[in-house]
């Protein structure tokens, strides 16, 4: 399995003037680097997704180019000044140095593609990104799997945004199937309905009303509880051991993305039965799932 040879050497812009009186060339660095960006420097948030269709690789360059390129941390990399400050940069793209095409083995691949893929997306986990360019990637594998014709792994450096930044993104690159000119339709919010977000009339009565406060007082007790936990956690407070601590902190760590298919009209019944939202639902799952995992492996059953 081969890939693009990535560089691991930060660049160094070097200024003549200091923070009084800026240059020119030292405005062009622009903004400086948030702080909870340097706090993710060494994460990367990486997204499987599949299509129904072969590569159309044309037509993905120029949606790149149109729609994510556009953006101003996107066709930006981070720099240090003179007083060893990162910075972004602003500089050309070129799309075609971020859409890779691994060169995977042909048996692998042909014995079992999914699994071909997976091991490929977790080794993206250990190589560096190339800080010479913009730091986002799409590595193309235009071979069907059992889920998809053609898949593409997104891999883009924390400092650009969270999930649901990106996310938001994500959505307003693509457009309609129906009409290319236009946004796709997005549902609308769900209305809210538990105790705390329906005040009582005035006819429910004393008891109703009382009912609706108590919910906010529960609601302030468990915020602040879960606030001093943090900061305890924080402070002195050490999490136990578990199979989910990370033993090992060495700088790049091979992670495994593990995936399964859910129905969404099952997800929906559930949601509909449980009077919730849907990422309710898959935020239970998920717990659930992780429960019995940990109950499995460690024979422990509280």
């Amino acid at each position: 399995m081969e890939a693009t040879t990535l560089r691991k050497r930060p660049l160094s812009v070097k200024t003549a003037a200091g923070r009084e009186g800026r240059t020119a060339a030292e405005a062009e660095l622009g903004e400086p680097v948030s702080p909870s960006a340097r706090l993710v420097e060494d994460f990367y948030i990486i997204v499987l997704m599949g299509a129904s269709t072969p590569l159309n690789l044309p037509a993905l360059r120029a949606g790149i180019e149109a729609q994510l390129a556009r953006y101003p941390h996107f066709r930006s990399i981070q720099v240090t000044d003179r007083d060893g400050e990162l910075r972004w940069l602003p500089t050309t793209v070129n799309v075609d140095n971020h859409l890779i095409r691994p060169t995977l083995d042909p048996a692998a691949v042909a014995a079992n593609p999914d699994k071909a893929v997976e091991d490929y997306v977790a080794s993206l986990s250990t190589l560096p990104m190339d800080r010479s360019q913009p730091l986002w990637e799409f590595h193309l594998f235009d071979f069907p799997t059992s889920e998809a014709t053609s898949t593409a792994a997104i891999r883009v450096h924390h400092s650009l945004g969270d999930g649901m930044s990106l996310l938001t993104l994500l959505m307003a690159c693509t457009r309609s199937a129906a009409d290319p000119t236009r946004l796709p339709a997005m549902p609308p919010l769900p209305t809210r309905t538990g105790a705390i977000y329906q005040r009582p009339r005035p006819s429910a009565g004393v008891l109703a009303f009382l009912a609706w406060v108590w919910s906010f007082v529960v609601l302030a007790w468990h915020t602040v509880v879960d606030v001093v936990g943090f900061f305890a956690t924080i402070l002195f407070l050490k999490d136990p051991h578990t199979l989910f601590k990370r033993v090992n902190h060495a700088e790049t760590q091979r992670k495994r993305i593990v995936h399964r298919r859910l129905s969404l009209d099952d997800v929906k019944f559930v949601k509909n039965a449980m009077k919730c939202t849907v990422n309710d639902v898959l935020i239970g799952v998920t717990y659930a799932a992780l429960s019995r995992y940990h109950f499995r492996k460690s024979g422990s059953t509280s």
